[in-house]
């Protein structure tokens, strides 16, 4: 026979109750799951004890999605519903996607009113289930009330490196905006010791701020253990998460060029010496990097969108190259005059021709800079400027 009203609603009860932590904290208790047994061995509570002290307590566990009051409801809720289960949400696909990146999955997408009912939310005796509009009422309204895109630090892999007399450990580390599905992600390698240098610009320049940010200390012993990696990784994490939050820092020199400098400097090494495939991807690197800071519009972001363009047209994808140049001018849209607005003109003007674009308007804008200043002929090319530029 058919269910009762009343048990009809107290069924649709406990799965909205479910369904409400879900897409608060899917990705949180997915952490719980697959970290298993590290997350034993070293719960957020205690891990930093040694090396960072007060540093998981103040910032309540970074990369954490549900807090333990939420868990044991969970478990009550689990225990009184006996007999109801809910399967698992679907995995994101597409632009709604959470990040996929290191096996973590930041966000749930449904269907929305349209989506098909979820197993068992059909009435048998026909018609559409009280249970179904309220899942769908749900998903409508919280769609507008999810939490706003952030970045997420997260250390994949850390390895012992030995050169000649010295030896450390390298993490790689991940930049993952929460809520989106990035391909290529950006990523850094970085060891102790560009941490430490970071640590220490930023507490010369921004100490009232930086007072309360805590940092692992050095060890005299016990360096390459996987119980001291395991907990440097998550400190690194917590470390740049928390100087992410503080505005004046995150826009703040050291902690930009921290990212990036380096991949801008060996791209441009690259470049010099005719490795063009290896400088792509090095500038490619350098380009996701200030694109997740979100310092698209800054001098080292046009330097890299001409050492892409360059390296597209050497290696003969005028497409690719194009389309660089055409971000670059339209960045440069507002600016009369700027030291690279000539060369990237001159670019595209030669690109567009090649590959069958308008090139009207860069022709017009050169001969403004024509009228204005010195001849375009004592002017550098694209890949001059790239070469001769400083990268302090």
């Amino acid at each position: 026979p058919p269910p009762s009203a009343a048990g009809l609603d107290g069924m649709a009860a406990r799965i909205l109750h479910r369904l409400r932590h879900a897409l608060a904290g899917e990705g949180g208790r997915e952490e719980r799951v697959r970290g298993g047994s590290e997350a034993e061995d070293f719960p957020e509570s205690s891990e930093l004890e040694d090396d960072t002290e007060g540093l998981s307590t103040r910032l309540s566990g970074t990369l954490s999605f549900t807090s333990h009051e939420e868990e044991e409801e969970e478990e009550e809720e689990e225990e009184d519903g006996a007999g109801v289960e809910l399967g698992e949400p679907p995995q994101p696909t597409g632009a709604a996607a959470g990040a996929e990146d290191g096996g973590r999955c930041w966000g749930w997408c449904a269907g929305g009113a349209g989506a098909a009912p979820l197993p068992g939310a059909a009435a048998p005796w026909g018609g559409p289930s009280l249970l179904t509009r309220q899942l769908q009422e749900l998903w409508r309204k919280s769609r507008g009330s999810l939490a706003p895109q952030r970045l997420l630090f997260e250390v994949t892999s850390a390895s012992v490196v030995s050169e000649r007399s010295s030896k450390y450990v390298l993490y790689t580390i991940y930049l993952i905006r929460s809520g989106r599905f990035d391909k290529a992600p950006a990523t850094i390698a970085r060891r102790y010791s560009d941490f430490e240098r970071l640590n220490r610009r930023l507490r010369c320049r921004f100490g009232c701020d930086m007072a309360g940010i805590a940092f692992p200390r050095k060890r005299l012993r016990r360096n390459f253990t996987a119980e001291t990696i395991a907990k440097r990784s998550r400190a690194f994490e917590q470390f740049l998460s928390h100087l992410h939050s503080i505005a004046e820092i995150r826009r703040s020199p050291e902690f930009l060029e921290f990212f990036f400098l380096q991949d801008l400097r060996a791209a441009q090494r690259l470049t010099c010496t005719g490795m063009y495939r290896e400088a792509l991807a090095t500038w490619a690197n350098a380009y996701r990097l200030q694109d997740r800071l979100g310092v698209c519009g800054s001098g080292r972001f046009l330097l890299t969108l001409a050492g892409l363009a360059v390296c597209h047209q050497e290696l003969d994808e005028l497409g690719e190259a194009h389309s660089c140049c055409e971000q670059a001018l339209q960045l440069l849209e507002a600016q009369g005059s700027h030291p690279l607005l000539g060369p990237f003109l001159q670019a595209h003007v030669h690109l567009a021709w090649k590959v069958g674009k308008d090139k009207r308007r860069s022709e017009a804008r050169l001969q403004d800079l024509r009228e204005a200043g010195p001849p375009l002929q004592q002017q550098p090319t694209l890949k001059e400027c790239l070469i001769k530029e400083p990268l302090e």
